[in-house]
């Protein structure tokens, strides 16, 4: 379900969550784990394709409800948060989250996480910009998890990416990374090709109709490892 509102102008001609009084909000409505969850998009702010909820978002979501997962006591970082789907799923489901994009992105998530997250949970989590492959080793390492939902999309961050996650991932976190695979872009040559290089990949969830993969994966350390099956 899609709802469609306007923001409210203030005197300054920005609205109360920060961005434009032009701006239109689309808000849409998604259940999971028992958590009704209302997430809001900022269409024509410059958002790009952090303005959209991915369907590599929602599976990722799915996943978790289907293997009841919990994050009580769990070290998270969310990588591309967009809208902050994700993030905010696992902080309720008791994540000590931090959730990243580009600093242009953060209105939006904070809004999010302002909506859906309760004011006695909000201490569990951040929002924080990180441009990969530049400011990532300004993040701990020490993470029980990384998350990521269709952040591989554009073949020409393929290798900040790669660094970020290597750093991030350094004392053995676990990393569930959520991807529709798409030729016109390498992405299957990526996850198929380059991710087993550095990384131990398991296929732990499937959406073949809409051609998406849940991928499970740990850094490599001494033993070489399996790769990613596709």
């Amino acid at each position: 379900m899609t709802a469609i509102r306007r923001l409210e102008p203030s005197n300054d001609g920005t609205s109360k969550e920060g961005v434009s009084d032009s701006t239109i909000i689309f808000e849409n409505k998604y259940e999971f784990c028992g958590y009704n969850l209302k997430i809001a998009r900022f269409i024509n702010a410059n958002l790009g394709f952090s303005a959209y909820v991915w369907e590599a978002g929602v599976a990722l979501c799915r996943y978790f409800e289907k293997q009841n997962a919990s994050f009580t006591g769990k070290r998270v970082i969310e990588l591309g948060s967009g809208t902050g789907i994700v993030g905010i799923l696992t902080t309720l489901l008791g994540g000590e989250v931090t959730m990243t994009d580009k600093p242009n992105i953060l209105k939006q998530i904070e809004n999010n996480v302002s909506i859906n997250i309760p004011s006695a949970c909000r201490h569990r989590v951040k929002v924080r910009a990180l441009t990969w492959g530049e400011d990532h080793t300004s993040f701990p390492t020490d993470y029980d998890f990384i998350l990521g939902s269709d952040i591989v999309y554009s073949s020409v961050s393929y290798p900040a990416l790669m660094e970020t996650l290597r750093h991030l991932a350094n004392q053995g976190a676990t990393i569930y990374l959520s991807s529709e695979l798409r030729k016109r872009n390498g992405s299957p040559s990526f996850h198929k090709e380059v991710l087993p290089q550095h990384f131990n990949c398991q296929v732990v969830d499937r959406l073949d109709d809409k051609n998406i993969i849940v991928y499970k994966m740990t850094k490599i350390s001494t033993n070489p490892g399996v790769g990613c099956l596709i």
